[in-house]
């Protein structure tokens, strides 16, 4: 949005962005991401940080266009050098983007490294890079930039040490303080275990040949095992099974047992009978199994799903 807002008000430019991503480059790999014929802008920042902003040629291309000739062309740009014009014309837009960017996050944390940054000067070559920056780690976010409507598209690099050197925002929570990062998974755990969750019960599944199964009507009947109309699988909405149970009934009510999962039922198993401590039964509480029933399908009920 900064980069948008930016262009907007230094060129009267429309700037999409088309899609935006962030990670983590030592300054060795810094020197291979400028594309050709780019215009890097040095940035200085807080305590003699210095950052970049790479502008490909055809963003630069566009930023040029559209204040000598008042339009953006659908042309590729020319194959040149960018110049220190070239840089003067858009170090305007640079320091706005940045102060917006600032804007944008003035209760946040990223502000401690994306904070203070100003145009300071350019490069038309890359190489010089590993003399001028420090040997630290950098975070870079890239952005894929629509310019004028699609008149052209092109790469925006924004490049400043990893580490902030800014001040912390007032208000701004430190995740990195304990307390703070406590009360924060304790709100997080409150909010996922508030969250519905759907499952599913599952009798049985049954694989048919394509052929049977355009030839399922009213009337068809499907062969079930016993074991299926004993036992019930639970699963999720990716169809993970999750749990397994027995069918039976509770106080007249059809109720569902959880089975332990096979690990445990190993190893319960495997233990000795006096290792085993077995609560006393509560025949309140007790699920008393039933005899599986006959089921039939009834397919002219289930015709309308």
């Amino acid at each position: 949005m900064a980069l948008a807002r930016a262009a907007r008000d230094c060129f009267t430019l429309d700037l999409e962005v088309a899609r935006l991503g962030c990670d983590r480059r030592s300054l060795a790999e810094l020197l291979e991401l400028p594309p050709e014929l780019s215009l890097i802008a040095v940035l200085e920042g807080p305590r003699e940080a210095l950052g970049l902003i790479v502008l490909s040629p055809p963003v630069l291309a566009a930023m040029i266009e559209v204040q000598t000739i008042g339009k953006v062309a659908a042309s590729p740009p020319l194959s040149r050098k960018p110049t220190r014009t070239d840089a003067a014309m858009v170090a305007g837009f640079i320091d706005r983007a940045l102060e917006m960017l600032e804007d944008d996050l003035a209760a946040d944390p990223d502000l401690i490294w994306a904070g203070g940054f100003r145009y300071a000067s350019f490069l038309d070559d890359p190489r010089p890079l590993g003399l001028l920056l420090e040997d630290c780690a950098y975070r870079v976010l890239r952005a894929e930039l629509v310019l004028a409507l699609g008149a052209k598209t092109g790469g925006l690099l924004l490049v400043l040490p990893a580490e902030g050197r800014g001040e912390r925002p007032a208000g701004a929570v430190d995740l990195h303080d304990p307390a703070e990062e406590r009360a924060f998974s304790a709100a997080l755990e409150a909010q996922v275990m508030a969250a519905d969750c759907v499952l599913e019960g599952v009798l049985h599944r049954v694989s048919l040949p394509l052929a049977a199964v355009m030839a399922l009507e009213p009337g068809s009947l499907l062969p079930l095992p016993m074991a299926a109309l004993e036992r019930i699988g639970l699963e999720g909405s990716d169809g993970r099974r999750l749990a397994e149970g027995r069918l039976g009934q509770n106080r007249g009510m059809r109720a569902v047992r959880l089975a332990p999962p096979p690990v445990a039922a190993a190893a319960l198993e495997a233990a000795p009978l006096a290792e085993i401590e077995l609560p006393d039964p509560d025949p309140d509480e007790a699920m008393e199994e039933e005899e599986a029933p006959a089921i039939s399908f009834d397919f002219d009920a289930m015709d309308g799903d």
